[in-house]
């Protein structure tokens, strides 16, 4: 969570509402310190310019806010660089409160929906209008040559803020031109022959044609996939702690997709490896996985993305992971090993059985590695703060698994003075 959202959002009432609901304590810490440079990455721009519509809330001279609907063709909310964004405003109802409201105050907020993926990107700015007269270059820049609404105006916006939520309780939602796309995928093909077979149902619409190669039973509830080119090319690079995002076909016929981390560290991969838990009471997504991917079956994902990266300098590393948590962080241990960086690693789960790449674990790093096993015969605790009160001055702490878990190494490292980016987390939830 970046602290520039944290700075807006979180006033004293949030704060007090927090306080009273008991996560305060959670999110203290992304208002600590000065608020970062706010730049929209690449993934951040690729996904506003996949966007066709917004909704858009500006404030009145009386208070109230005001929530617009704003569309276009894909691509109509542009990206000028890294810190701006922009769109052409059509010609509408005529009432113009929008536009009126930023004579008084400048301030936006913006909520970019991907409903069929269920990710949402909120965004605060500052807009100002761009009029035809006074700035005709950048208005040009707005514009669409292929699109026949009048433009009255261009917006700009200034980019404050941003933060993305997660998937929960965003319904799938497909507009017409996803629909003709998922139709085009499962529509048998017209052949001469009737008993010839049919091409195979691909899902997802990214870059990468994959393939599933192999399939292994790691724990009775986790199973990890092999996934290669399916011309046999070798894949994007990618670095520890990164992920794919895999669409899934769901038994009600629609798609949705999930991200998983790749379990293995490689410089020149000709496969990536997920490993997936099952969980039958969620929201269907991992069930699904397990149940429709077959040898053979076929993919389109885009390039694998990372929001938990490992440090690239020789300062040591602290790797702790709970449950399905392990998936980033075996691909951790693994590359700290071939960059000979000390490291220590910690995994805690129920039971050996239920633990998946334990004993792969156990064997590649016996020295480095401890195994924790909370309902075992015989069950041993992780002692997360005497873990981290051992660790060096320089040591990076990299946690990833339940909540209750991450929440239990921050707060130690907060009672100990470990600052704040010496401890990286991601949540598996």
């Amino acid at each position: 969570m970046a602290r520039a959202f944290a700075k807006i959002s979180f006033t004293p009432d949030v704060q007090a509402v927090q306080t009273e609901m008991g996560s305060r304590a959670a999110y203290r810490s992304a208002e600590l310190g000065e608020a970062e440079t706010v730049a929209l990455s690449a993934f951040e721009q690729a996904f506003i310019a996949e966007r066709d519509s917004f909704y858009q809330a500006t404030v009145s001279q009386t208070g109230w806010p005001y929530v617009q609907h704003r569309g276009g063709p894909v691509g109509f909310l542009k990206v000028l660089d890294e810190q701006t964004i922009g769109y052409a405003d059509f010609s509408g109802n005529r009432q113009y409160i929008s536009v009126g409201n930023l004579r008084g105050d400048d301030r936006v907020s913006l909520l970019l929906m991907d409903y069929p993926g269920r990710q949402r990107l909120k965004i605060w700015g500052r807009a100002r209008v761009v009029d035809e007269r006074s700035e005709p270059e950048l208005r040009s820049k707005l514009e669409l040559a292929d699109f026949r609404a009048p433009v009255e105006r261009g917006i700009v916006i200034q980019v404050e803020a941003f933060d993305w939520n997660c998937p929960k309780y965003i319904t799938p939602r497909y507009s017409q031109r996803e629909v003709e796309a998922l139709l085009e995928q499962t529509r048998p093909q017209q052949q001469i022959n009737p008993l010839a077979p049919q091409a195979p149902i691909v899902l997802g619409n990214g870059v990468l044609p994959l393939t599933i190669c192999g399939i292994r039973q790691l724990t009775p509830r986790v199973r990890a996939y092999e996934l290669r080119h399916v011309d046999g090319e070798s894949l994007p690079i990618y670095q520890a702690g990164a992920h794919i995002r895999v669409p899934i076909a769901l038994p009600d016929g629609s798609v949705t997709s999930r991200t998983y981390s790749l379990t293995d560290a490689s410089d020149d991969p000709d496969c990536y490896h997920i490993a997936v838990l099952r969980v039958d009471d969620g929201e269907g997504g991992s069930s699904a996985l397990h149940d429709g991917w077959q040898l053979g079956s076929r993919i389109n994902i885009e390039v694998p993305d990372n929001y938990f990266p490992l440090h690239d300098d020789k300062r040591p590393a602290l790797l702790i992971a709970g449950g399905i948590g392990i998936t980033p962080i075996k691909a951790m241990a693994e590359t700290l090993a071939a960059q000979d960086t000390a490291f220590q690693l910690h995994y805690t789960g129920r039971a050996p059985q239920d633990m998946a790449f334990v004993k792969d674990l156990q064997r590649q790093f016996s020295d480095r590695c401890r195994i924790y096993f909370s309902q075992a015969q015989n069950p041993t605790r992780l002692d997360v703060p005497g873990l981290l009160g051992n660790a060096t001055a320089d040591t990076v702490i990299y946690v990833c698994g339940p909540t209750r878990l991450i929440e239990s190494v921050r707060q130690a490292a907060r009672q100990l003075g470990i600052a704040d980016d010496r401890v990286q987390f991601e949540s598996f939830t």
